[in-house]
């Protein structure tokens, strides 16, 4: 869906107003199904509205069309890489690309492309902003010096106060360039308006919901960290039989996991309980169906989208008590926060989520809506967003990018070059070199 709204940044637009139209560049692995992607998509479409260029580099994927749509440029080339050659190959790809379209701010929203963009824009004019969306595993020394690429930026945004503080903890960022922007939801399509009966019925018989049914509903990839077994658990303490659980998520690259969930769900003589759906294409209408909706991730998330969806659909939502969920979940206003691994603190808090009366529902689907719409909407992002371009863009000069783990100063390279070539809406391809 291509969104045209106001962005909201007063300081990006005096920017093309009093200089010119600026060139954004932004850098994913590829445009799949994802937040980080998602959030690039809504960018794109945030700078382009808001009178600037939008250049995306990534290495293809199924929503490749909706940079173009939105009157962005999608440049394929194999950013996703993580082979040191072609990660090497791709600084001089990226730099040439920077060079010939003039481009003024280079956003890298991954780890493996932060490599190549970091030093694409040395030796040029090009500003550059590095994201974090996940409080990567440390590891080693060489997995913390890997990770270290999103913390390289002249400016760093964080999708939560948990991860910028997670950058200052473990890679020795200076606090004064880490910019905080949370994520946001499109109200338009979350919202229980946008989901026709049609929908509804239609979802609850493509995926055999048993009448009458209380649905507890964990929408995830299927993947152990998710936290499935452990509201399997939680269930099966709670001893009742008018509840329906519903997993819904992809399972590429986690076969072994789905089969070991479904002997799981056996061995607990849960299978008309519980059901594993990996296709849904329609997550409103799932969203909608559900009595309550659970998020029980054994590591913390760095925010997750599932709360904030959740609420805009004014369901209740439990979350474990660490990550983003802290900062998205007014905790017993919106929704209930457990301990990570506590089985009888959610099987409680399923309880009382499963027992909220029609009045009571209703004042929790007021109170949590209205937090989305306060906070999280994809306006918002890209406000906050554009604003942290406008902030590097109106020092009228290009700065080396900031090596991680250390405060280092900012190096002026000279004026900014005149905008020249102009851009247009279409997909080039560059092959590999």
């Amino acid at each position: 869906m291509i969104r045209t709204w106001d962005t909201g940044s007063i300081a990006f637009r005096q920017f093309v107003g009093g200089h010119h139209a600026p060139v954004i560049m932004q850098v994913v692995p590829a445009l799949n199904s994802g937040g980080v992607e998602q959030g690039v998509i809504d960018i794109n479409a945030a700078i382009v509205a808001a009178g600037g260029h939008s250049i995306v580099v990534s290495s293809g994927g199924a929503r490749v069309h909706e940079i173009a749509k939105a009157g962005g440029v999608h440049i394929e080339l194999p950013v996703h890489s993580k082979n040191p050659l072609t990660m090497a190959a791709n600084t001089g790809r990226l730099r040439r690309i920077i060079r010939e379209q003039n481009v003024d701010l280079v956003h890298a929203c991954s780890r493996a492309p932060a490599w190549s963009a970091r030093r694409a824009v040395k030796g040029t004019a090009a500003h550059y902003v590095t994201s974090c969306h996940a409080a990567h595993a440390l590891g080693g020394k060489f997995k913390q010096f890997y990770n270290s690429a999103i913390a390289g930026g002249e400016r760093v945004i964080a999708v939560s106060h948990f991860l910028a503080d997670y950058l200052e903890q473990n890679y020795k960022i200076d606090p004064n360039i880490v910019r905080v922007v949370h994520r946001g939801v499109a109200i338009e399509r979350f919202h229980p308006n946008s989901v026709t009966p049609e929908r509804l019925v239609a979802l609850a018989r493509k995926m055999r919901i048993p009448d009458g049914a209380a649905v507890v509903l964990l929408p995830a990839r299927l993947t152990r960290i998710k936290g499935h077994m452990f509201l399997l658990d939680a269930l099966e303490q709670l001893q009742r039989k008018d509840v329906f659980c519903l997993f819904v998520g992809s399972d590429i690259g986690n076969e072994s996991y789905r089969k070991e969930l479904e002997a799981y769900i056996e061995s607990k003589d849960m299978g008309g309980a519980a059901r594993i759906v990996t296709d849904c294409n329609d997550i409103p209408a799932a969203y909608m169906i559900a009595t309550v909706v659970v998020v029980p991730s054994l590591v913390p998330e760095g925010f997750g989208r599932v709360p904030i969806e959740a609420q805009a659909m004014g369901r209740p939502v439990i979350a474990t008590d660490h990550g983003g969920a802290r900062e998205t979940i007014l905790r017993d206003e919106t929704g209930w926060l457990v301990a990570p691994g506590d089985v009888g603190a959610l099987a409680a808090a399923l309880n009382e989520a499963m027992g909220l009366d029609l009045r009571g529902r209703a004042m929790l689907a007021t109170r949590a809506m209205a937090h989305v719409a306060a906070h999280f909407t994809n306006e918002q992002m890209c406000q906050g967003t554009l604003d942290v371009y406008a902030e590097l863009l109106g020092t009228g000069t290009g700065v080396k990018a900031l090596p991680p783990a250390a405060n280092a100063a900012q190096d002026n390279e000279g004026p900014r070059a005149i905008r020249a070539l102009p851009l247009h809406a279409a997909t080039v391809e560059h092959a590999a070199e």
